[in-house]
């Protein structure tokens, strides 16, 4: 299953940013039959708890939990990547290589400043993959280009108004589960590892504060909130919750 296509390709600067932020799309679009993967830019190795090595470990847990189809770590360089050539041919090779419908990426603008970076960079690599003068080479061939059709932004630290919001509250408690994977970054009472923004119990409230704000938006108990790049067009306006 290593170069299965798929239907979406979430993409993040750290290992645990769809955790946060997206993973009950990707479990209820998984439920639905479709191909699901993750491309994680960096190792995440300028956490202040744990490292690189555990973070590893930590995402393939996940993964294990998301039930998807493949999750690839990149090493483009936490706190330091740049939007350059070698940093988009990187990306852009493995667009090629799953070859997603849809990506999703991080938010726009975000506490971190990795965040935006990363967003502007994926959404560039996702439009030049798609032109046939961008080489690249994998596994010693040349790529075919390929497009995705649709970029979709999740919503990270930041309060940004959604433009979409998918109802995730069946799949919300393993959402939940597949954050606790990454135990070293979060709450833990035993841990002597520094206290961080993200590490307190405050902080396991505020993401569930958050699913509710945006599922209460829909009528429903948990969502997940998404801004776009286009308009989203349809055939049919009695198709819309």
């Amino acid at each position: 299953m290593d170069d299965v296509k798929l239907d979406i390709l979430a993409i993040a600067a750290h290992p645990d940013d769809i955790e946060l932020s997206c993973a009950g799309t990707l479990i209820k679009h998984k439920l639905q039959g479709k191909k699901t993967g993750i491309l994680d830019l960096t190792r995440g190795e300028l956490g202040s708890r744990g490292n690189s090595e555990i973070r590893q470990q930590e995402a393939m847990k996940s993964a294990e939990i998301l039930n998807l189809d493949v999750r690839v770590g990149l090493d483009l360089g936490d706190g330091f990547f740049e939007e350059n050539e070698e940093s988009l041919k990187e990306v852009i090779t493995h667009i090629r290589r799953f070859q997603p419908e849809i990506v999703l990426c991080n938010a726009i603008s975000d506490r971190h400043p990795d965040h935006g970076r990363a967003s502007q960079l994926v959404s560039r690599a996702c439009f030049l993959s798609g032109l046939k003068k961008v080489v690249t080479v994998f596994k010693d061939e040349v790529q075919d280009n390929w497009r995705p059709k649709s970029v979709y932004h999740y919503i990270q630290d930041r309060a940004i108004n959604p433009d979409f919001i998918v109802d995730v509250t069946e799949v919300y408690e393993t959402k939940i589960k597949s954050i606790s994977a990454f135990s070293s970054q979060f709450f833990d009472p035993e841990s002597s590892e520094p206290e961080t923004p993200i590490s307190s119990l405050d902080f396991w409230n505020y993401i569930e504060a958050r699913a509710r704000s945006h599922g209460r938006l829909i009528n429903v108990k948990y969502g997940e909130g998404f801004t776009v790049e286009r308009p989203i067009g349809i055939s049919d306006l009695t198709a819309l919750d």
